[in-house]
Parts: C-alpha cells; structure tokens; sequence
C-alpha cells in the first residue's frame, strides 16, 4: 500500500485526479486480501494490484470509466466462480468485494496522504476510515474519518454512531497496521485502514538461529536489525539483509533501534546469563512481540529472575517462549521456520491449525466419484 500511497501524495501535489482501488472485504479464498489496492492515473496507469486477472482487469476498466465519467464511488463484489476461475486459472471458489474510490478533489487528500506516508516513514500511526456502503441513517457513499494516534479526527462518517466505532476501530488496528470492515447498526458499513511504520524484527545474538532467521524475515517483509555484543557475529558480511547492526551489551542494546508495538524481538544469545539480561530488555520495550529460543527449563529459571526484578506478570504472559510452532525443529533452518510461521500466526492471528481437507469432505468427494462411476454403470 505504500507505493500506492506515495503516489497519491504525488498526484495531489499536482492537482491530479485518481481513483484508489480498495480490496475491502474477502471470503473463502481469493488472490488478495482487504487492504489491497491499486491506483489508477488519469491517463490509465496504474501503481498496486488487486491480485490480477480479469477481476482486476474490469475494476481497472471501471475505474478509468469513472475518471472519464467524472463518477462517484462504488462497492462491488465478485463471486470466483468456475467461469472467472477457467479465464484466469484459478482455483479459489471465494467472493471478493471492491471499493473504487474516485479522487476529485486531490487537495482535500493532500494532507491525509502525507500523514499516510509520514507514518510509513517512522513517525505517529493514522487511520482512515471510509464509507462504503450506506445505511438508513443515510449519508454518502465515500465520505472519510482521519483518525490520528491521540483520538483526535477530521472529518466525519454521516453519524455520531459511525465515527465512534470507526475511532474505537481505528486506535485498536494502528499498531500493526491493519484493516477491518465495520458493521453499523443501521445496516451501514464502514472500512477502516490503518498505517504505520513496516515490521521491524530485532534479531538479538548472531549465532546460527538468528542467520537462518534473517533471509526467512526480510522475505516475509521485515526490517532487520541485528544486536550482538560480539563483532564477528554482528557485521555486514554475516547479515548483509540487516538495514541495521548494533555491537553493544545486551542490556543496552536495544535503545539504538526504533522499537514500537509493530517491532518484534528474538532473542537467540549464546548462554543462559545473556538471555537472561536480552530478555528483561525487551520484555520492558514496547515490542509488540518478544519471543525466546531455549528449553523450557530456561524459561522457567529465566522468569523466576524477570518476576524479581519487577517485570509485571502481564507483561511476562505477552511473551513467547520457547518461541516457535512445534513442528519438531531440530537443525537452525527447521528452528528458524518454525520462529517466523509463530511470529506470521501472531500478526495475523492465526490459529496455527493444519489447512489439510477434513475428513469429511474427503469422503463427500469419495462418495460423489462412486456415484458418478454407478451412474455410468448404468447407462451402460
């Protein structure tokens, strides 16, 4: 979303018109998920995608009607049926739903855009909330809320009702940069999107885990930061992916990185001792996740000594440790998935559960080939 973002903040610099396409709602499974965009110029291009196809291909034909037109917003859905599925092979069988967001007045967006991208850069989260699909409170169809870390807004969604669930939404979705469709009692919908700086992830110790850690992170979309008190584990040889390295004390260490609620720390150090100073750090930075490599014999030693030194209870459930799915690693590689498929499923919160086909749809399609078979028995 950033590129698309940046970009919008470019056009309304200029006084051009856009329209900003929006993935606000998915179900079952589609190339993309809400929050993904794409903006289309006047003169037909484009930044951002929607997961591509014709789906994509007819909300870019809409939106560059809508600019022709001079039109305002509209919601749309898609159902991936057999028909879309065979023009773009696919195999999803889900429902996607769009708003296109028609840009005219660039002004009016110049300063959300630059907010927008200013949280991107590092500093305070926002949010926007718009909507989508109006009520019988009335209202228009597009009409936003810009939601600023400290409560406070400009704009309004048509109704007291809407801009305080939007708010309430917003301050709840601004650590992490999420989204989420809001259901209004009068049968209105909102979107609200949050924004703020990338994932970070602050890999303390340089050993073995943490260099199998770091290609898997900097996939996956995180800034990496490196933190060792050692120089030959803490360089850019050994972490060329790191936008960072710090060869400080373990105790001090973090306080050369930006930390935020949107940051994630593991810790992998090469004894006990360490851990143990590593861990009170960032148990007492604002890191949304900290998690730590060891036996749980090390943990239970390791939260003895935080308890002492007054790192509340609260704070010590927050953690993750041993960090990791059990998916019964053993090699640093195998470790190292294991840590970021944790740190995935807890951004996205997710259940961490097998997508394997249940049983019982296994036999549905068992019994509709047999079927299928005595059918053609018969007609034989």
């Amino acid at each position: 979303m950033e590129p698309v973002y940046r970009e919008a903040l470019k056009l309304s610099e200029q006084g051009e018109p856009y329209v900003i396409a929006t993935v606000v709602q998915t179900k079952g499974s589609t190339p993309q998920k809400a929050g993904a965009k794409l903006l289309i110029r006047k003169d037909g291009s484009g930044v951002g995608t929607l997961g591509g196809g014709c789906v994509e291909g007819d909300i870019w034909f809409a939106a560059k009607e809508a600019l022709r037109r001079h039109e305002g917003p509209e919601y749309r859905d898609y159902y991936l049926n057999e028909e879309i599925a065979a023009r773009d092979g696919l195999v999803c069988g889900g429902t996607m739903y769009f708003f296109i967001d028609p840009v005219w007045e660039p002004e009016t967006m110049l300063p959300v855009s630059k907010d927008i991208v200013g949280a991107y850069e590092g500093r305070q989260p926002v949010a926007l909330a718009t909507l989508i699909k109006v009520g019988s409170q009335g209202g228009t169809l597009g009409t936003k809320l810009f939601v600023h870390r400290d409560g406070s807004s400009e704009g309004s969604l048509g109704t007291e009702e809407r801009d305080r669930l939007a708010a309430e939404a917003a301050q709840l979705l601004m650590d992490y940069g999420l989204n989420q469709q809001v259901e209004v009692a009068d049968g209105s919908e909102l979107f609200v999107e949050a924004y703020t700086t990338p994932a970070s992830l602050v890999l303390v110790g340089g050993g073995h885990i943490a260099k199998a850690v770091a290609p898997l992170a900097t996939m996956l979309g995180f800034r990496l930061f490196v933190l060792d008190d050692r120089r030959e584990f803490a360089n850019r040889e050994r972490f060329p992916e790191a936008e960072d390295i710090a060869v400080a004390d373990y105790s001090t260490g973090l306080e050369q990185f930006s930390i935020t609620p949107n940051s994630t720390i593991v810790i992998a150090t090469r004894g006990h001792n360490f851990d143990d100073v590593a861990l009170e750090s960032a148990a007492r930075s604002p890191a949304g996740y900290v998690g730590l490599v060891g036996s749980q014999r090390k943990v239970i030693l390791i939260y003895e000594e935080l308890l002492k030194r007054g790192i509340p209870l609260e704070r010590i459930r927050e953690i993750h440790a041993p960090i990791g799915l059990d998916i019964r690693a053993r090699t640093p590689e195998e470790i190292a998935v294991s840590i970021m498929a944790e740190v995935v499923q807890f951004r996205l919160n997710g259940t961490g559960s097998p997508l394997k086909l249940p049983e019982k749809q296994l036999m549905r399609i068992s019994k509709k080939v047999q079927a299928g078979r005595a059918e053609a028995l018969q007609a034989d």
